[in-house]
């Protein structure tokens, strides 16, 4: 850190999609402030994917044990914080943006709830309901630097794989074409796309469009990965054990294209400058938007027609209905074969 720079500590615990988003905030953080530290406070789980962005100085790990705490919360008052920018605003995010002590501590929150523990903060960014669903989560989350006076300079979400893991990466695929990278888990059950058709999607690929098909998930995920290969016809890989969050960065890094749901690794494929089709059902595709050009988001005709879970799916909750099952096998397989024809024309150049 440059004497005299700031000190600024980013708040945002979770999810993974979430903290890969909060790289263009970091990003026109560092391009104003070059000398400046930049931390981040998340959950342990996602603390791998921030040691690919290269603005990140540090991470702060949210304790997960009652016996860490004394020792993390003098870590915090001690750090010197100039500025802190609390993207959650819990009770215990606002607690401890006080705590810490910066002269300048600023609350990002939108819609209708009101700021918990005000006090806490010395400014306070508030997005509207209407504005905040017209905009994507990093456009929002870019509204946090407006009480610093830092421009916006770029919307760029970038994070730059290792080499040492796209060297193990590069052991497993791309030896027979071109990658199609399929990762069909989501953090809901109900917004899973059915097994029997990503497998299809998956011979399709394999037989028309020559391409190497990796399946990839989680450990919880493994059963879905066997269930699509059960369906499939044609041979699909899958990685044991799963990768880390670095090494699936290198993974995406590696293929020509990443098939998921609206999930945290279609943001950690849009980040390294994969294409992304992304299966989405009644969520808004503005807002979860991937960043940067080239993606392909597919949804369903809203509202639906005709109910893919009748006395199930529940209308206006995204997370519990099954509106992704709408989207028939015929979409899928246009729309990579759209992507895969783009990469083979004469002015594709991916870096």
């Amino acid at each position: 850190m440059t004497a005299g720079a700031p000190h600024l500590l980013v708040i945002r615990r979770r999810y993974l999609g979430d903290i890969v988003l909060l790289g263009s905030v970091l990003r026109n953080l560092r391009l104003h402030w070059p000398g400046a530290r930049l931390v981040v406070l998340v959950e342990p789980a996602y603390a791998g994917i921030l040691t690919l962005n290269p603005d990140v100085d540090a991470t702060l790990l949210l304790p997960q044990r009652l016996a860490e705490w004394p020792a993390f919360l003098r870590a915090v008052r001690g750090a010197g914080f100039s500025h802190v920018l609390d993207l959650d605003n819990t009770e215990k995010t606002a607690a401890l943006t006080r705590f810490a002590g910066a002269p300048m501590r600023v609350v990002l929150h939108h819609g209708g709830h009101r700021v918990k523990l005000r006090r806490a903060y010395t400014h306070v960014v508030h997005d509207p309901g209407k504005r905040h669903e017209a905009h994507s989560v990093a456009e929002y989350y870019l509204r946090v630097l407006e009480p610093l006076g830092v421009p916006v300079a770029t919307h760029e979400v970038r994070l730059e794989p290792r080499e040492a893991d796209l060297a193990v990466q590069r052991r497993f695929v791309g030896a027979a074409g071109p990658v199609l990278l399929v990762h069909p888990g989501s953090r809901s059950p109900c917004r899973l796309w059915p097994a029997e058709r990503f497998a299809a999607v998956c011979d399709h690929a394999q037989d028309e469009l020559g391409a190497q098909v990796v399946l990839v998930g989680g450990p919880a995920e493994r059963p879905l990965l066997a269930k699509i290969r059960g369906h499939a016809r044609s041979h699909l890989l899958t990685l044991d054990p799963s990768p880390t969050l670095p090494q699936l960065a290198a993974l995406a890094r590696l293929s020509a294209v990443f098939l998921c749901h609206d999930s945290g690794p279609m943001h950690i494929a849009a980040a390294v400058g994969t294409p992304v089709v992304a299966l989405l059902g009644s969520q808004n595709p503005r807002l979860f938007a991937p960043a940067g050009g080239g993606h392909t988001l597919l949804r369903p005709p809203l509202p639906c027609t005709q109910c893919a879970a009748p006395g199930v799916c529940v209308p206006g909750d995204s997370y519990r209905n099954y509106c992704v099952r709408n989207i028939p096998v015929a979409a899928v397989t246009q729309a990579l074969r759209s992507v895969f024809a783009r990469q083979k024309a004469p002015h594709h150049n991916r870096p």
